[in-house]
């Protein structure tokens, strides 16, 4: 199963057990009695239990859907002599790979997965994971009686790692949201989906081990935390799955797990019901989700860190880093200021923080109670919005580059260090490909980062003007004939551009 549908892994630390497990069995001895079945009234509890169980079990099943994906992954540069590109210095690339120091790039590889998904409302619109549908070039779903549909990706939420499809069906069996706001530990969970993508349907019993767990996504600490963690079993292909309560009501969305050998060791997390309903909501009525942003790195406050900063108790969000230019900064905020409030409401940890700011609209004023140096102080902050690192880098090409939905794709100007870097001839004029949006129409002509279109339906196009001119030419539903320089070549490409898309990035 390929890493864009696969359960996201955390890989915990080994520790040493003291004690060995040990199972004992009692067989029946010739001659001796076997002992008798227990009565209904000594496990009447047990088989109430069972009874409540199998009764949630079949009303959620209906709901789960399991989800295969057709994804495009971008291959590596090829390694000579066991030596990847991308590990050489820039300065020693030249040596092993010529001018510019590429290795010669493969197409991108065509892989398959399988993840878990949940029914949120009667019409077809169904939650699952985003890094289950990321890349994907085809999404098909299919229902607990078996039918299977084309799905349709309506958008997605990278933040809190949601997605919502849509098939073309009605009269499905949808999931209640449930409030995770009122869940406590040890409440009974049951998770949902098809662990390691063969067993379809799966149903695993438990109870919530903890709640507000923290982010463990290492690669971005902005994202938000506040997972469920179960004891529920959850497996590769499990993901996007629901993680529902007693009442059969959704809670979450199984997300990932922490485990040495890459399976279900005791801890699995899901993303509460709060953050999912919130996003699929925004997602299905306008396409996209927008999140609040502050600009700053945040540390737990400790028993050990409290009285450092003259606490009265280890709640609150210590602020380590602010970011300059961001909205933090430009209300004062600082290193070492504690956040105590937000809008007159107690702020208990970071993770609850970023939460709270992620699900604020842009653009809103908030109010931040903090403790800077011992003393409470009222910070007025103007939230901003949230943009990963890749949105920020295309935020910063369009000031003077064209992007077109349309195709789905970004364009800039060709520069010499580009023409250093892609190893183009000079005689090759256009405009170079920086993004691609996965599954979108210039990727289904397999046209790559990288890659340079000499011309438009046959018009050449020496820059990003000309290249945005000729594709507001073409009518509204018309297929667009690009000629495209890649791997050494050039080539036509028909694309079919997606209609009614506005002419800006996605």
């Amino acid at each position: 199963m390929p890493a864009t549908t696969n359960l996201l892994i955390v890989k915990a630390k080994v520790f040493a057990a003291s004690a060995g497990v040990f199972a004992a069995f009692l067989f029946a001895c010739p001659g001796q009695a076997a002992a008798a079945p227990a009565d209904d009234a000594s496990i009447a509890p047990l088989i109430a239990l069972d009874n409540a169980v199998e009764a949630v079990a079949a009303r959620v099943t209906p709901s789960v859907v399991n989800v295969a994906v057709t994804a495009r992954v971008a291959a590596k540069a090829q390694n000579f002599g066991g030596i990847d590109p991308e590990d050489l210095p820039p300065g020693f690339q030249q040596f092993f790979f010529g001018q510019g120091g590429q290795g010669q790039k493969q197409q991108p590889q065509i892989e398959h997965g399988v993840g878990s998904g949940v029914i949120i409302s009667s019409d077809g619109y169904i939650v699952t994971n985003n890094h289950v549908v990321d890349n994907a070039t085809n999404i098909q779903v299919m229902l607990d009686d078996r039918r299977v549909f084309k799905a349709k990706l309506v958008g997605i939420d990278k933040l809190n790692d949601i997605a919502v499809l849509k098939i073309d069906a009605h009269n499905l069996t949808s999931l209640p949201w449930g409030d995770s706001t009122k869940l406590h530990p040890g409440q009974t969970t049951l998770a949902f989906g098809s662990p390691f993508g063969f067993f379809q349907f799966s149903v695993t019993r438990g109870i919530i081990s903890a709640l507000d767990r923290p982010n463990p996504y290492s690669e971005d600490l902005r994202k938000p935390g506040a997972f469920i963690q179960t004891d529920a079993a959850i497996n590769p292909g499990n993901s996007g799955g629901p993680l529902v309560d007693a009442r059969g009501e959704l809670i979450g969305i199984n997300t990932f797990i922490i485990s040495n050998s890459g399976s279900f060791a005791g801890a699995g997390f899901a993303i509460p019901v709060q953050i999912v309903r919130a996003s699929a909501e925004a997602i299905i009525k306008t396409g996209t989700v927008h999140h609040g942003y502050l600009g700053i790195t945040m540390n737990e406050v400790t028993p050990e860190n409290a009285d450092s900063f003259s606490l009265p108790d280890a709640t609150g969000a210590l602020v380590s880093d602010v970011t300059p230019d961001s909205p933090a900064s430009k209300a004062g905020l600082k290193n070492g200021d504690v956040l105590r409030e937000l809008n007159g409401k107690k702020i208990a940890n970071s993770s609850a923080l970023q939460v709270a700011v992620s699900q604020i609209a842009p653009g809103t004023a908030i109010d931040l109670g903090i403790i800077r140096d011992g003393k409470p102080e009222t910070i007025h902050v103007t939230v901003g919005e949230f943009k990963s690192d890749k949105d920020e880098e295309s935020d910063s090409a369009d000031a003077g580059e064209h992007a077109s939905n349309k195709l789905g794709l970004t364009v800039a100007d060709l520069t010499p260090e580009i023409r250093q870097q892609i190893s183009l001839p000079e005689r090759i004029h256009g405009v170079v490909v920086e993004n691609v949006r996965a599954g979108s129409p210039a990727d289904e002509a397999g046209i790559g980062r990288g890659s340079v279109i000499i011309s438009v339906n046959r018009h050449t196009v020496q820059n990003v003007e000309a290249f945005s001119k000729e594709l507001h030419a073409v009518a509204e539903g018309k297929n667009v004939l690009l000629l495209v320089w890649a791997n050494g070549g050039a080539g036509y490409r028909i694309v079919h551009p997606e209609s009614g898309t506005p002419d800006d990035v996605q």
